[in-house]
């Protein structure tokens, strides 16, 4: 999975739908970034979350597994290298759907969080889409449910502050591109979205949570 996500980091470098959003600016605003704010971006992917906190005057620490990402730290997001309470803030956007343990996540960045944690990731639809996912990208691990998630950050010891639930416009075609889905596999994930799908274009519901220590 390493080497693949390595291999397409210039493309969620400049993907549209990873650059820019209302998920994106919602999960920068929670992390309240200022001047001597200290915040770690689990999962960093392209960068856009940590480059959006470092404009805002935040001090920002990368993680991401995959060397091709350029965090400033190798590493999981279940194993992270920090002592506990080392920051201010800890976030992660669009990536928990791929952790192998999402529940073993949070209770690291709770754990290394001295306040909050702000998670943005896509929710759970249906088995079919799953299998959609599944099929078009095999490093995506699952889709959870709104109050999965509550319960996940109930788990982790975190006090859900504020949640805003929204749906995010997505373009199937560069969807398919950005892990090069073709032929017979992309015409199947077509047929399990089935109508969720309309004129090239699919709504992704996404939840934006925040959490803080008791």
């Amino acid at each position: 999975m390493t080497d693949v996500w390595s291999d397409r980091a210039d493309l969620y470098r400049t993907s549209a739908i990873h650059s820019a959003g209302d998920d994106l600016d919602l999960v920068v605003e929670w992390c309240e970034p200022a001047a001597g704010v200290n915040v770690l971006d689990v999962a960093t992917g392209g960068g856009h979350v940590a480059r959006r906190l470092r404009e805002a005057g935040a001090n920002v620490v990368t993680v991401d597994p995959a060397p091709g990402m350029q965090a400033d730290v190798l590493s999981p997001a279940e194993h992270l290298p920090f002592a506990d309470a080392s920051f201010d803030a800890v976030a992660t956007r669009l990536a928990a759907h791929h952790f192998a343990d999402a529940l073993g996540a949070l209770k690291e960045m709770a754990r290394v969080a001295s306040h909050r944690v702000v998670i943005c990731d896509n929710t759970f639809v249906s088995e079919s889409s799953e299998e959609a996912d599944r099929l078009r990208d095999p490093s995506h691990v699952r889709n959870y449910g709104v109050a999965e998630w509550a319960s996940f950050f109930e788990l982790a010891g975190l006090e859900v502050a504020e949640q805003r639930f929204m749906e995010r416009p997505l373009e199937i075609e560069p969807w398919l591109a950005r892990v090069d889905c073709t032929g017979a596999d992309a015409a199947r994930v077509r047929e399990l979205l089935g109508d969720r799908i309309v004129d090239g274009w699919m709504n992704l519901p996404t939840l934006v949570i925040k959490g803080v220590h008791r």
